[in-house]
């Protein structure tokens, strides 16, 4: 009879094999369009009861645009790069985003021990492979961080679609797919991650194991044309993990699309230049408010089989 030792897959980390115990597929029934709602707004409520304290590893043409993010939707920016201060940092946080944007052979070492850590420590985490598939480093860096067990993957549709498909992905950071195409791919990555999954795009979808797959057509064209917003994005997703708990990685998700969203379309109308835009933005995530929420959400719930 094989021991504890031989019978463990050989690919997986300890903190690998501890994650994975612990992460059980969620199963959510009766999920309406309300409830969806509902759910988004009272978790902006926890994330501004909570305040929570976010570590971000991200890309550098969009640090300050994201810090300045997290500070508007009410949670708490880290900036860090280096790896002696991941061990400690992630005793002190509730969050972490990583983002392989720029992602440099340092970085992604940086990176790994972050989330080597972030498991240890039960600190729930967000991937954004951002221009995966474009080029090497960050290909290869998002793909072995996804098997870490992040609870919450954020990406374009290219993205998405890259890391289900191992072909395509992105120009540069832009998309070449639709979001619509890619839906169902969310739902396997899901599947095979146990993350949330969002795949942004004209429509959002919203994926994970045990749930249908939700729906949400809110926001502004202008959010695909100004660095930083989709970024952005992605630490506000680990806010809202950090402040619901990684159990509630759904949850998190449909506020993130929600929150973000709808704060674009308010921007837009406000900002109506590329110039103006950004702050307008960022003007909107710290307004928004939960009846924000219940009132322009945009949503529509796809019952799968």
């Amino acid at each position: 009879m094989p021991t504890e030792k031989e019978s463990r897959p050989v690919d997986l980390d300890e903190d690998e094999i501890v994650i994975r115990k612990k992460k059980q597929p969620e199963q959510k029934t009766g999920v309406t369009v309300q409830s969806v709602l509902k759910t988004a707004a009272a978790a902006l409520d926890a994330l501004r009861a909570k305040k929570p304290l976010v570590a971000c590893m991200t890309n550098n043409v969009v640090t300050n645009f994201t810090a300045n993010a997290l500070l508007a939707i009410g949670a708490v920016p880290a900036m860090v790069e280096d790896m002696g201060e991941t061990a400690q940092l992630m005793a002190m946080v509730d969050g972490l985003l990583i983002n392989v944007g720029t992602v440099t052979k340092a970085q992604a070492d940086a990176m790994r021990a972050a989330v080597s850590h972030a498991n240890m420590k039960s600190v729930p985490w967000t991937l954004d492979p951002v221009g995966v598939g474009a080029l090497p480093l960050r290909t290869f860096t998002a793909k072995e961080l996804m098997r870490r067990f992040p609870a919450f993957i954020r990406g374009n549709a290219s993205e998405i679609d890259f890391l289900v498909s191992g072909v395509g992905g992105s120009h540069g950071v832009e998309t070449a797919v639709s979001s619509d195409d890619v839906a169902q791919s969310a739902l396997r990555l899901a599947g095979v991650t146990r993350a949330a999954v969002l795949v942004t795009g004209a429509t959002d979808y919203v994926a994970v194991e045990g749930a249908p797959l939700v729906a949400i057509a809110n926001g502004s064209p202008l959010m695909t044309r100004v660095a930083g917003v989709g970024c952005s994005q992605g630490a506000i997703g680990s806010a809202f993990l950090a402040a619901l708990g990684g159990q509630k990685r759904w949850e998190a998700a449909l506020a993130t699309s929600l929150v973000v969203a709808i704060a674009g379309e308010i921007a837009a109308g406000k900002g109506k230049t590329l110039g103006a835009f950004p702050a307008a933005f960022i003007d909107a995530l710290d307004a928004i408010k939960p009846a924000d929420v219940l009132k322009r959400g945009k949503v529509k719930v796809l019952h799968t089989s």
